[in-house]
């Protein structure tokens, strides 16, 4: 691997296998499984996706729904492993992916907030000293002993987001979720972002709004039905998204 490259991707393809029939019930779809009635078609999600992401950069992820922006996210963070190809990342990766994930919403967000640092591999001593800083930083300090059941989904997204960038990853992977926050909310994660940046954290983005990407991006690839479309600056590859 390269040493100026905190993130290598080589002919990467994910597959997965989609019913090809729409059942109405969960009940329906085990018998037509058991019995094997049940049709499968391969959906090709990502199609031999190379490219590479240098330490230090600040990476966008542009294209419509279905062109893989979350999947290839998803295999860059580890949790998907692809069909085909290989991934290589250097240093620690907090991803901010999926809305709640690590969360249980039936728990209180002060009791979150060491369920998911412990996901995340922190002690809870860490977390004790940490753990101010988090509120203070996610404006929840009146909300913390409410189920998070009750949190709308921009109040989820500020205590995720501050338990994620309260240490310093090598590699940060925000999908979407500044797209659920106030403005104000937003403001301060782009604010800390840039703070994360200067201090060579790898930033990965994916977001509907180009002009967030083009605000805070260096460079960019565009996705288009799993295959690469483009891949360099990122305001000239946005201009072309734009413009397609």
């Amino acid at each position: 691997m390269n040493v100026e490259n905190a993130i290598e991707l080589k002919n990467i393809e994910m597959h997965f296998n989609m019913s090809k029939e729409k059942l109405e019930s969960l009940k329906e779809y085990f018998l037509r499984l058991v019995t094997r009635k049940l049709m499968f078609e391969d959906f090709v999600a990502l199609d031999n996706v190379s490219f590479n992401i240098k330490k230090g950069d600040v990476f966008g992820l542009v294209g419509l729904n279905g062109s893989g922006k979350s999947t290839m996210l998803k295999i860059i963070s580890g949790i998907l492993t692809p069909t085909k190809g290989t991934v290589e990342t250097v240093g620690t990766i907090a991803p901010l992916i999926e809305l709640g994930a690590g969360f249980d919403m039936d728990l209180t967000a002060r009791e979150n907030i060491y369920l998911n640092g412990s996901v995340l591999g922190y002690s809870k001593k860490f977390m004790d000293e940490k753990f101010d800083e988090i509120v203070e930083f996610s404006e929840m300090r009146e909300f913390l002993d409410t189920p998070m059941k009750n949190y709308s989904s921009g109040m989820v997204a500020r205590i995720g987001f501050a338990i994620a960038t309260i240490t310093k990853p090598d590699i940060l992977i925000v999908d979407e979720i500044l797209a659920v926050g106030d403005f104000h909310f937003q403001e301060k994660c782009e604010k800390r972002i840039n703070e994360m940046i200067n201090d060579d954290t790898t930033v990965i983005i994916v977001s509907h709004s180009i002009e967030q990407i083009e605000r805070l991006c260096k460079h960019c690839a565009w996705l288009e039905k799993g295959k690469l479309k483009m891949i360099g600056d990122a305001q000239e590859v946005c201009t072309a998204y734009k413009n397609s």
